[in-house]
């Protein structure tokens, strides 16, 4: 069995595979100062919960975009499952050109999304991805990572309304009842609930202008359902885009 881990700054997100099959998969948060060990345990963990023993791994995928955590990962993949991990990153055989100025550039989180929209759903495609940043990516219709858009995360804007405005609590990121708060915790969860949405789709749309034919798009990571169910341009939701990815990646590399 394949285990799939995509790290990134907010959560790690973990999938185990039989062939092509997702058969279990797990959010967890991401620790930087975590050691080998200590993920080690808390994977193992994970898999007797699963009614899995470590032993069913014969493969391991890694992307990540916390440099700190990734060397962690590629010493607790031998350590305690025995086996060298396959790391997304520059050389690795995407079967998919890479169109930016600087390929190195491209975060593995994001090249993963496309690889896995592509296969998917095909092209040309736009991946809408909630993560600490709102990443937007453009594949053409030949399957090539045209480049994309990178904003602030809902989470990120919700913790700087927080921390740079004395007056203003933290508040939970939820579907507001309504556009116009009737309190400061309604006002502010409107704000970034409506705020993020028509970033979403304004992007979305000048995006798909400068593209050569109508494209897909694909909305994925831990808000997506959140945020998409209202979306006017976001046409399909896959919240395990990245393990999708990542399994393809590994059969490519293997």
């Amino acid at each position: 069995m394949l285990l799939a881990i995509d790290i990134g700054n907010t959560n790690i997100v973990l999938g185990l595979f039989e062939e092509r099959d997702l058969v279990h998969h797990w959010r967890i948060g991401t620790r930087r100062d975590g050691t080998p060990d200590e993920y080690g345990i808390l994977l193992k963990s994970l898999f007797d919960v699963a009614g899995k023993s470590r032993s069913v791994v014969t493969g391991v995928v890694i992307a990540s975009v916390v440099p700190p955590l990734q060397p962690v990962f590629e010493e607790m993949a031998p350590s305690f499952f025995q086996v060298n991990p396959v790391v997304v990153g520059p050389g690795i055989r995407t079967g998919m050109p890479i169109l930016y100025d600087n390929p190195r550039e491209v975060g593995a989180d994001r090249i993963v999304n496309a690889v896995a929209a592509y296969e998917t759903y095909g092209g040309p495609a736009i991946v809408v991805d909630f993560g600490t940043a709102t990443t937007f990516d453009a594949i053409s219709a030949r399957g090539e990572y045209l480049g994309g858009v990178i904003a602030p995360g809902i989470g990120i804007s919700a913790e700087a309304l927080f921390e740079r405005a004395a007056k203003l609590p933290r508040v939970d990121i939820v579907h507001p009842k309504g556009v116009i708060g009737k309190n400061t915790v309604a006002s502010m969860q409107a704000g970034l609930f409506y705020g993020h949405l028509g970033l979403v789709d304004e992007i979305v749309r000048r995006m798909v202008k400068e593209m050569e034919r109508d494209p897909v798009v694909i909305g994925t990571g831990g808000l997506a359902h959140l945020i998409l169910a209202e979306s006017e341009t976001v046409q399909q939701i896959d919240p395990l885009l990245s393990l999708k990815g990542l399994q393809i990646l590994y059969d490519r590399n293997r």
